[in-house]
């Protein structure tokens, strides 16, 4: 069980009682003793098939032709001379060599290695050895490697070549465009899934979505439950995790976005998880791919739009059937030319039931939707959505009566920006109804908040995908995902200051409910993410890791 701290006395000023936030939470006047866990997750095998290795043999060595001077002397002078290669994936863009070379003994050999993105190094060696080159691929890709070895004295040489293939994945935006729909039979058959049974998704080849895609963004919608359960989003062919994507209720249209490994079929299975059958909606926003295309620049949350006070927008609900444009990039610290962005997208104060849809500008709505709700209901949902060429997006109110909209930017997608995605068998990082969970094993307390250290040791890796799950709920809240300003060190030594919670939710929540959420957390500058209990009462707290951003 971690250290426990003093408890401020300090409330947190919020508007929708209590649900979305408004004042920041003030900070102890002492902040006491809080430990840190780092996740216990084996990454490197969580993520092991993202790290390939490809070898060239030494018998495929290729010496200088045989018309060449210096070869015809090196059949005597060094005539066991050959190079072996094996290259090694070790993060997103980087790879490690190791080049064999094999020589006769007490002879300096002269290694240039030409990477195959017009850059080359030099490594030199004297008789037989193994050298190793680590490089770093400023674009994702396909690359043939060729090194080639001269012996210095008599000029023999050979040459051998290895193809290899980047670890990480680009974004390239898609849609939205629905893919499944069990009610109308789009995608599938026209039939409700029935419990603990699968639907399978077309991926790959759906569209003009390419062969070898890695992962695929999708809104999942839950509708027409007549039991409670959940929906778990897994690649087709893998064993089924025990994590959860979509947590539903009887009656409830839950809509969660996910970001799903693809199986090497093409294909995504979705899980029902419930006692009943329920109809199933997927609508995709985009992909990832091993060929250049968009990275990943994760940020702290960012209100771009707030119908409330007329943030962004007009002040005043947005009507029904009525739509704003939201203006991206050249906008509140993210660049011109974004090609998609992260958000947070918060309803509150509907007057009925309906759903909100985020689409590019220039393009008609989409029937796709990414925030159901009910009349009188806060919800919050994320949403990665394309955005038009001139930098603006559009929210659109698919009810017939108003309601208030919150957006929050976490992260944007460009050509630019340097964050590749690695997708993670998913896993589970901590669970608060565990009593043997080795970060919390206990609710996390009212206005409490937990730091997990995640990329202090590695400070390339700069978000993670996850999916938040409030559940055990007592009263109105939410919870806030944001990066801490404290280092490792600071909370080692007990000289850390409370972090200033958030002025943003990750995901909205009543007593009684189980609601997820999707989150793209930053790291910021400390490797260090916080997850905020903004409620009076005590909730559990279940926090499942899909995958990370790298920049190496």
């Amino acid at each position: 069980m971690r250290n426990r701290r003093l408890v401020i006395s300090a409330a947190v000023v919020a508007a929708s009682m209590g649900l979305i936030p408004g004042a920041a939470q003030a900070d102890p006047v002492t902040p006491g003793k809080k430990g840190i866990s780092a996740p216990d997750v084996d990454l490197k095998k969580a993520a092991a098939e993202n790290f390939k290795t490809f070898k060239s043999s030494a018998e495929r060595s290729v010496r200088a032709s045989a018309g060449d001077k210096a070869t015809a002397q090196s059949a005597v002078a060094n005539p066991n001379l050959a190079v072996g290669l094996a290259a090694y994936n070790v993060s997103a863009h980087s790879l490690e060599l190791d080049t064999t070379i094999t020589s006769d003994p007490n002879r300096y050999v002269d290694a240039v290695i030409n990477w195959g993105d017009n850059t080359t190094s030099n490594e030199t060696a004297y008789g037989s050895t193994t050298m190793t080159t680590a490089h770093n691929y400023a674009e994702l890709g396909t690359y043939t490697i060729t090194v080639t070895a001269t012996d210095r004295a008599d000029g023999t040489s050979v040459t051998n070549s290895v193809e290899i293939l980047t670890a990480g994945s680009d974004f390239t935006p898609y849609g939205p465009t629905r893919l499944l729909d069990t009610r109308s039979g789009i995608g599938g058959a026209k039939a409700k899934v029935a419990p603990y049974t699968t639907a399978r998704v077309q991926i790959a080849g759906n569209g003009s979505i390419p062969a070898g895609v890695t992962a695929v963004v999708l809104n999942l919608t839950v509708t027409n439950a007549t039991s409670g359960g959940h929906v778990t989003a897994f690649p087709s062919g893998a064993e089924r995790p025990i994590t959860s994507n979509v947590n539903f209720a009887p009656g409830q249209t839950v809509p969660n976005l996910s970001v799903v490994p693809v199986g090497a079929d093409g294909y995504v299975e979705l899980y029902n998880g419930g006692w009943e059958s329920i109809d199933l909606i997927a609508d995709v926003t985009g992909y990832y791919t091993k060929a250049a295309s968009s990275g990943y620049t994760p940020i702290a949350p960012v209100r771009f739009a707030d119908t409330r006070d007329g943030t962004g927008t007009a002040r005043g609900q947005l009507a029904g059937q009525s739509s704003f444009g939201l203006q991206i990039g050249n906008s509140r610290g993210v660049p011109a030319g974004v090609t998609a962005v992260a958000l947070n997208v918060t309803v509150t104060n509907p007057r009925e039931a309906g759903h909100l849809t985020a689409y590019p500008s220039g393009q008609s709505a989409p029937s796709a939707s990414n925030v159901n709700f009910t009349a009188g209901q806060t919800v919050a949902n994320s949403v990665i959505v394309p955005v038009g060429a001139d930098g603006k997006i559009n929210i659109r109110n698919g009810a017939w009566a108003g309601t208030d909209v919150i957006v929050d930017v976490v992260g944007y997608y460009s050509l630019a920006s340097e964050g590749a995605y690695l997708r993670l068998k998913p896993t589970r990082v901590f669970d608060t109804r565990d009593p043997n969970d080795p970060i919390q094993n206990t609710p996390l307390w009212a206005r409490d908040f937990i730091p997990i250290d995640f990329a202090s040791k590695a400070p390339n890796r700069t978000g993670y995908v996850l999916n938040t799950t409030a559940t055990n709920t007592a009263g109105p809240g939410f919870v806030s995902v944001a990066p801490d300003p404290n280092y490792r060190w600071q909370y080692d030594n007990g000289s850390w200051t409370w972090p200033a919670a958030p002025n943003s939710s990750t995901l909205n929540f009543t007593a009684g409910k189980t609601v997820p959420n999707l989150v793209q957390a930053s790291t910021g500058y400390t490797g260090i993410i916080d997850f905020f209990n903004q409620s009076d009462e005590d909730i559990d707290l279940v926090v499942d890791m899909f995958g990370y951003y790298d920049k190496d």
